[in-house]
């Protein structure tokens, strides 16, 4: 199962429409539990002191550089992507919606040069496409003022993106990697010099249910034909107050032992 033509897919019906991306980036807050997660961890780390320079670190369709220029219009946002479509769709809509503290820029994860320039990092499903990851993280580090924070988003390797199914069902053949454990992803961090500040698991017992309800599912019809799309309505009618109860018990749940996402915090001192 491939995700990216997927993405690519929808992301053309509504590039050209800044009323449609509203509407797309809308749905993507409600519909990916992720977004749940990284909202509510930055709103929790920055709620009364915005950070000054943002770096969005692999932007994908922008909807998390939209966010947090809504919510920080003090800041500065630099969006970096391998992507130049995404990229130019991203500028074409924020000019049109007159977002003006956000650049968006091609930049390879791998050789970018920043030193001491960004207050804050963000890094969302990004880290599981990269090979040298310790590298990307040092270059984190390096881009961050002191004091600055890494927020990192990425399966975990007790199941992300069904990463041990047997069948051809998964996103996995798109990742470098499993995924990450709480040890290892922390150990890699303070290699590269960060303190890490907080971890958590998410996409808990609920998650699971959660993601292959109201992503896997229709992502699998998908795959099979594009004409799904005309009945892909009608099935979340049926199916979108089981998948929003799942992510709302799944992000209340205390103190979850494992899941399949891994969401953490590291603080350059």
């Amino acid at each position: 199962m491939h995700y990216d033509p997927i993405k690519d897919k929808i992301g053309g019906i509504v590039k050209k429409s800044p009323f449609l991306r509203k509407i797309f980036y809308k749905i993507l807050g409600l519909m990916f539990l992720r977004e749940w997660y990284v909202k509510r961890k930055i709103r929790s780390l920055y709620g009364k002191h915005a950070p000054d320079d943002i770096l969005d670190a692999g932007c994908g369709f922008g909807q998390y550089s939209y966010f947090m220029a809504k919510k920080f219009p003090s800041a500065n946002l630099l969006s970096v992507d391998v992507k130049v479509d995404y990229l130019e769709d991203c500028k074409y809509f924020f000019d049109k919606t007159g977002i003006k503290n956000t650049h968006f820029e091609y930049a390879d994860l791998n050789q970018i040069d920043f030193d001491n320039r960004f207050d804050f990092v963000l890094s969302v499903d990004v880290m599981e496409h990269i090979e040298d990851d310790i590298g990307v993280f040092k270059r984190f580090y390096k881009a961050l003022k002191p004091g600055g924070r890494v927020l990192i988003n990425t399966p975990s390797s007790l199941g992300g993106s069904d990463a041990h199914s047997e069948n051809d069902d998964s996103f996995i053949g798109e990742h470098v990697r499993l995924g990450y454990s709480e040890e290892d992803i922390s150990a890699k961090l303070k290699e590269a010099g960060f303190k890490v500040e907080s971890f958590e698991y998410t996409y808990g017992k609920w998650g699971s249910r959660y993601w292959r309800l109201g992503i896997k599912y229709p992502m699998l019809m998908l795959n099979k034909s594009q004409l799904f799309f005309i009945i892909l309505p009608f099935y979340y009618f049926f199916t979108i107050w089981w998948t929003l109860l799942f992510m709302r018990l799944d992000v209340n749940e205390k103190n979850k032992p494992a899941g399949t996402g891994v969401l953490v915090v590291g603080i350059k001192l």
